[in-house]
């Protein structure tokens, strides 16, 4: 039997791999791949923040349309891809939410700028008037008067889980599965 623990230590490799050698700004990009409260798939880019115990966490607010819809069906993908090392992994499995604990320190962790947004923007909202929304963000944000995490962002830890990993660089076609019970 396979050991438990090869494909997240190669996972690991890579991650290190394409950190070392990507030029793009934000090389912890990954793909979330939820299913939309219409049971639509919803894809978007998300930043992965670290691997805990073996579960891949990711970051977003509770009351974002990922949040709700991962609040309705905690059955997700995240998606890596790679250009330096030409590598593509794909993960599916089950979102829990993180301790609040964590998730403060994920948010202390951002920029001011970052943080503002968070706290003021309504994510996955649907807006008609751009203009409109612009204002009202002002006006939120004029009105918050502090910008720390505690308890407002939902951060998610994806466990359970089958992992896939793909390499085309210079050694063909390799592809590594494992699902974790």
């Amino acid at each position: 039997m396979k050991n438990k623990k090869q494909p997240i230590q190669l996972f690991l490799k890579w991650f290190d791999e394409e950190l070392k050698r990507s030029k793009v700004r934000i090389p912890s990009a990954v793909c979330l791949s939820t299913i939309g409260t219409d049971d639509f798939p919803n894809a978007r880019f998300v930043s992965f923040k670290e691997l805990i115990d073996d579960s891949f966490i990711i970051t977003g607010p509770l009351n974002s349309r990922k949040g709700l819809e991962i609040e309705k069906n905690n059955k997700v993908a995240l998606t890596f891809w790679w250009t330096e090392t030409e590598r593509q992994i794909r993960i599916q499995g089950f979102a829990t939410k993180i301790s609040d604990q964590l998730a403060d320190k994920y948010f202390d962790a951002r920029s001011t700028n970052s943080q503002a947004v968070s706290l003021i923007s309504e994510q996955g909202k649907e807006t008609d008037n751009l203009k409109n929304w612009n204002k009202k963000c002002w006006k939120k944000f004029l009105k918050t008067p502090k910008l720390a995490g505690h308890g407002i962002g939902v951060d998610f830890q994806l466990n359970r889980y089958e992992l896939n990993l793909w390499n085309s660089r210079n050694q063909g076609f390799t592809t590594e599965n494992f699902m974790k019970l």
